[in-house]
């Protein structure tokens, strides 16, 4: 089972980006679902998540209003549109699948169960 990320890039600030998570292995309706960002020198932290069968979302407060977390399941797979980004939106984001739920693995309360390799995403003019 793993978890595959795509979609990073260099982006201006104000513009948009949308991050993929394929998942093979198991299914996403079966997890708490979302996406992490880790920059250099500091801690994972939890940007967003979502859980299916709870039918329920958590944003960071830094990311509420300007990214949207969603699942197509047919495909298996999440995503995370990113919208009007600033440079603070900087970093390596992972996508990761836990079984707590959807706060509880947005604020990582345990190890995740499954994480991706991360992809880059980097803020700038």
């Amino acid at each position: 089972a793993h978890l595959v990320e795509s979609g990073g890039g260099l982006v201006q600030p104000g513009g948009s980006l949308r991050l993929s998570c394929a998942a093979a292995g198991f299914s996403l309706d079966d997890f708490s679902i979302g996406w992490f960002r880790q920059v250099p020198g500091k801690a994972l932290q939890g940007v967003s998540c979502i859980s299916i069968p709870d039918d329920m979302t958590y944003y960071d407060e830094s990311v509420k209003e300007r990214f949207s977390i969603y699942v197509n399941n047919a495909k298996n797979t999440m995503y995370l549109e990113m919208n009007n980004m600033t440079p603070d939106d900087t970093g390596t984001y992972y996508c990761a699948a836990d079984r707590a739920t959807v706060q509880a693995t947005c604020l990582m309360f345990g190890p995740l169960d499954y994480r991706g390799q991360g992809v880059q995403v980097t803020v700038s003019s």
